[in-house]
C-alpha cells in the first residue's frame, strides 16, 4: 500500500493545469467570416490600458490586431464608435434556465447547469441584456441548493440553433450556507451543519482523489512488475524448455506423474469505486475547478475560511459576503474573490442579507480583496441591471476602474476564460462593446454589441 506521505507527495506533483484541455480561443466564433474593422476614440484594451483613437481588427470571431495606426483591409464592414471596450460578465446569474431548473433543491455536486439550459428562450429578453452591455454569463442552477452542482459559462447571443452558447461547460463548482430556501430561513445548528457539509465534500474529494493517485502508482508498479516476469520468462525459454522435457523424461522413466509448474501472478489492482460526485470534488480540491460558495454572515465566513485552509490547491470565490468585511484581511492575503450583489435590498430581505449594504464593494477593495459584480443569481433573472448596480457600487464609493474590472477582465479570470474574453488583445474572441460615452455612466448607452466577431445589436437593428 501506499503511505498517506507517498501519496500526498503524489498529489503534488500531478497537479493539473488549472483548465487543462480548454477549446481552442475562439473556436466557438470561427463559423462568423464577417471581418469587422472598429474605430474608436477611446478603446479599453484592459481597464487600466486605454488607447486614444485606436482601432479593433475582427477576422473570423477573433480578434487580431489593436492599435492606432491600423488600416482596415478590403471588404472590412467599418464600425465607429466613441468608446470600444470588452463585453461584460455576469458571474452570478441564473439566465438561460427555467424556474425550476435555476431553484431546484435536489442537485448534487455533478448536477450540471448546462444541462437546463433553454437556448430558445425569448430572444426579446436576450436583446435586453445585450443591450445593457451583458455578452456572457455564468448560469448557476439548484441556487437554492445546498450544492447547486456545476456551473456553465454561457454567451447571452448562442447563434443559430444554440451552437455557440456554452464557452465552458464547467467554469466552477457551487455550494450554499446559511441561505433562506423557500421562504425558510436556517437556524444556526443548520447553518453549521452546512458549513462542515461543504468542508466535508471537500474532504471526500481530496481522499478520492489519493486513492486515484494510489491505484495508479499501484497499477504502474503491477504493468512495471508483469513486463519483468514476461522478459525474464522470454530470456529464459530455451531453458526453461530443456528443464522441462528433462523432468518430463525422468518421470516417465520413474513411471511418475509429470506436473507442470504453475506460475501466479500478482494481482492486478483494483481501481477505486466510481463516484459521479466524488470525481467533480477531486476536480475542485486538485485546483481544476474554481470553487463559488455563497455565504454571507461573518461566522459562516470565518468557518469557511478555517475550514477550506487545509486545500492548498482549492481555488475558493465567494459569493455574497455581505459581512466579508470582518474577514477581509484574510480573503485579501488569500486571494479569494468575492462577487458582490450591490442591489437596493430594501427593509423585507432575507435574513442572511440584514447587514448587506451597498458600499460593501469599495470597502472590500480598500481592504485589498478583489471584487467582482454580479447580479445576485435571483429569480427572476436580473441580469440586464448589471450595468446599474456598477453603477450604484461606484455610487457608494467603489473606484470607476475597478468596477469596469469588476465586469471583465476579473470574472474571466476567476472563471478560467481570460484566454478568450475580458480584454481586447490579439487572440481572443471578438466579444465586445461600442459605446456612445464612458463605460458604466449613467448616460451611456451601447450602439453596438459583438458577439463572436457578429454584430449583434447595431443602431438599425438596436
Amino acid at each position: 500500500m501506499l503511505t498517506l506521505a507517498i501519496a500526498a507527495s503524489l498529489f503534488l506533483s500531478t497537479r493539473a493545469p488549472a483548465r487543462a484541455g480548454l477549446p481552442e480561443p475562439a473556436a466557438l466564433g470561427r463559423a462568423q467570416g464577417e471581418t469587422l474593422f472598429i474605430r474608436g476614440e477611446r478603446v479599453y484594451v484592459r481597464p487600466d490600458l486605454v488607447l486614444e483613437d485606436a482601432a479593433v481588427l475582427v477576422e473570423r470571431g477573433v480578434i487580431t490586431a489593436v492599435g492606432k495606426d491600423l488600416t482596415p483591409p478590403e471588404g472590412a464592414r467599418e464600425i465607429r464608435g466613441k468608446v470600444v471596450c470588452a463585453g461584460f460578465i455576469d458571474p452570478w446569474a441564473v439566465f438561460g434556465l427555467n424556474e425550476e431548473t435555476a431553484t431546484d433543491e435536489r442537485t448534487s455536486a455533478a448536477s450540471r447547469s448546462s444541462d437546463g439550459l433553454d437556448t430558445y428562450l425569448d430572444p426579446r429578453f436576450r436583446r435586453e441584456l445585450l443591450r445593457a452591455g451583458v455578452t456572457a454569463l455564468r448560469v448557476q442552477g439548484g441556487t437554492s441548493s445546498r450544492s447547486a452542482g456545476i456551473g456553465s459559462l454561457v454567451r447571452v447571443h448562442t447563434g443559430p440553433g444554440g451552437d455557440r452558447g456554452v464557452l465552458l461547460d464547467d467554469c466552477c463548482v457551487a455550494f450554499g450556507i446559511g441561505l433562506t430556501r423557500g421562504g425558510r430561513g436556517v437556524d444556526l445548528f443548520d447553518r453549521f451543519s452546512e458549513l462542515d457539509r461543504v468542508v466535508g465534500a471537500l474532504g471526500d474529494g481530496l481522499a478520492y482523489l489519493q486513492d486515484k493517485i494510489e491505484y495508479r502508482h499501484d497499477l504502474e508498479e503491477w504493468e512495471k512488475t508483469i513486463a519483468e516476469k514476461e522478459g525474464e520468462l522470454e530470456a529464459g525459454f530455451k531453458k526453461a524448455k530443456k528443464d522441462r522435457e528433462k523432468e518430463e523424461a525422468e518421470a516417465k522413466e520413474k513411471g511418475k506423474e509429470f506436473k507442470e509448474k504453475s506460475y501466479k501472478e500478482d494481482k492486478r489492482p483494483k481501481p477505486p469505486k466510481y463516484d459521479e460526485d466524488k470525481e467533480v470534488l477531486a476536480r475542485v480540491v486538485n485546483g481544476e475547478l474554481p470553487l463559488v460558495v455563497e455565504a454571507h454572515r461573518a461566522s459562516e465566513l470565518r468557518g469557511l475560511l478555517e475550514g477550506t485552509a487545509k486545500f492548498d490547491r482549492l481555488r475558493l470565490i465567494v459569493a455574497g459576503g455581505s459581512e466579508a468585511l470582518a474577514v477581509a484581511s484574510e480573503l485579501a492575503e488569500r486571494r479569494i474573490p468575492v462577487i458582490v450583489w450591490p442591489a437596493p435590498l430594501g427593509a423585507q430581505r432575507a435574513d442572511e442579507l440584514a447587514e448587506s449594504e451597498l458600499g460593501l464593494a469599495a470597502s472590500l477593495a480598500e481592504k485589498g480583496v478583489s471584487v467582482i459584480l454580479g447580479s445576485g443569481g435571483a429569480w427572476p433573472p436580473q441580469s440586464r441591471d448589471l450595468p446599474l448596480l456598477a453603477q450604484l457600487a461606484i455610487g457608494h464609493g467603489l473606484d470607476r476602474q475597478a468596477a469596469l474590472e469588476a465586469l471583465t477582465v476579473r470574472p474571466a479570470r476567476a472563471l478560467d476564460v481570460a484566454d478568450r474574453l475580458g480584454t481586447l488583445e490579439r487572440g481572443k474572441e471578438a466579444d465586445l462593446l461600442v459605446l456612445d460615452g464612458e463605460p458604466l455612466h449613467s448616460t451611456t448607452r451601447v450602439q453596438y454589441a459583438i458577439s463572436a466577431g457578429e454584430a449583434v445589436i447595431t443602431p438599425e437593428n438596436p
